[in-house]
């Protein structure tokens, strides 16, 4: 017999990278100021927070949360379905709705608890999801809820509309389908080629949901994503995002036709069998739109930041994806490689991700850096020369 746990005890992957003393996960951020934050006593420039809009420290959302506190307690104690729905709830839902330009909006919990919620509920017995291999984790997770339920799970090539069409021509016509794809992919910070995706959606009778988890607060419109950036707002059957990047806070939410909303609401487990959005983060989410719909120009310092960055740093040699949204991935293309270059940088005073296979390919390991719109000039010069100084060392650049 084997024990269920032997594969906890035979997982050393982790321990062997602390060992080597470049292990970058799971570091506590002791103080948090937005564009530079303290970790082991330390000032560091953050250059991997989704923290697009920098809004988590704004005296605004932290006086909402705190006021919410005051007045609602620090939970809901119950589900949206039974004891858990405040006004503030009602209140985001209507707000986001209108700011979309969609006829109603359903909050969840979380953001990857949202893609769980709609593709499982939505995709049924005989049914079809039609999902982009470089979607986000959460879309895989309701991709697999759904096929549990017995529904279908076709994948296509990254951004590959030709792929895509492949895909669809296979699957019966009668059948219902629902594309899925990111509209900013959250790894490389590609956008979605949405009008060919919109056209073939149309050809092959499927409906469309795009997560603008990466997208709101970024592109489009005054930050109303990826829809918006392409002017296809009508076209785009479903959005579903998430509160802990542009809205500083946590949560999710899906934004979409009235009927399809009320379906969610009345058969979505993720939600009725989930404790509700917490008043505090609703409270800061709503104070945070209220920031991006009164400066809109927070979403163009962003898209500035992350460009200056971007530029600088192909200029300086490296091998950076191109882009035109807030995150700026620099391929390093080794798992050693990378976790020595996340080490050095950070002895250096700056801060970003690194991604290693399998969660990337082989030769696309990456430092993934992004930006926020309260990044200064000193911050993304001290980034930019910092990369000078550690891609020499290591022969990159």
């Amino acid at each position: 017999m084997v024990d269920l746990f032997k594969k906890c005890y035979d997982f050393t992957r982790a321990d062997e990278v602390k060992a080597m003393g470049v292990y970058p996960y799971f570091r506590p951020i002791e103080e948090n100021e937005g564009p530079v934050v303290q970790i082991e006593g330390r000032k560091i420039v953050m250059a991997g927070s989704n923290n697009y809009l920098g809004l988590t420290a704004h005296p605004k959302v932290k006086e909402a949360a705190i006021k919410a506190v005051e007045k609602y307690g620090t939970g809901c104690s119950g589900s949206r379905y039974l004891t858990g729905t405040l006004d503030l709830h009602v209140e985001l839902e209507e707000r986001l709705a209108k700011f979309f330009g969609t006829e109603a909006v359903l909050l969840y919990s979380t953001g990857y608890q949202t893609a769980q919620g709609v593709i499982a509920t939505l995709v049924q017995r005989g049914e079809y999801v039609v999902s982009d291999k470089d979607n986000h984790a959460c879309i895989v997770a309701g991709q697999i809820m759904a096929r549990g339920a017995t529904a279908e799970l076709v994948r296509y090539k990254h951004n590959d509309m030709n792929d895509l069409e492949r895909v669809l021509k296979k699957i019966p016509v009668e059948a219902g389908k629902l594309i899925v794809s990111d509209g900013v992919f959250s790894t490389g910070g590609e956008i979605v080629d949405l009008p060919t995706l919109v056209d073939l959606a149309k050809k092959y009778n499927a409906r469309l949901l795009i997560d603008d988890a990466h997208a709101v607060g970024v592109i489009g419109k005054g930050g109303r994503g990826t829809a918006s950036e392409f002017d296809l707002e009508e076209e785009v059957d479903l959005t579903m995002g998430t509160f802990s990047k542009t809205f500083a806070s946590l949560g999710g939410f899906v934004a979409g036709k009235e009927r399809v909303i009320n379906y969610l609401k009345h058969n979505s487990p993720a939600l009725i069998f989930s404790a509700s959005p917490t008043p505090a983060s609703v409270a800061a989410a709503l104070a945070a739109l209220d920031i991006l719909e009164a400066e809109p120009w927070r979403v163009q310092k962003l898209i500035d930041n992350a460009n200056k960055v971007r530029t600088e740093l192909k200029e300086a040699g490296f091998n950076v994806l191109d882009g035109r949204t807030a995150i700026v991935p620099v391929i390093v293309g080794d798992d050693a490689l990378a976790f020595q270059m996340w080490r050095r940088l950070f002895d250096e005073g700056v801060f970003v991700n690194v991604f290693i296979s399998p969660g990337v390919p082989q030769g696309r390991q990456m430092m993934r850096t992004s930006y926020m719109s309260t990044h200064e000039e000193e911050h993304l010069d001290y980034i930019i020369n910092t990369f000078k100084k550690v891609g020499k060392e290591l022969g990159l650049i």
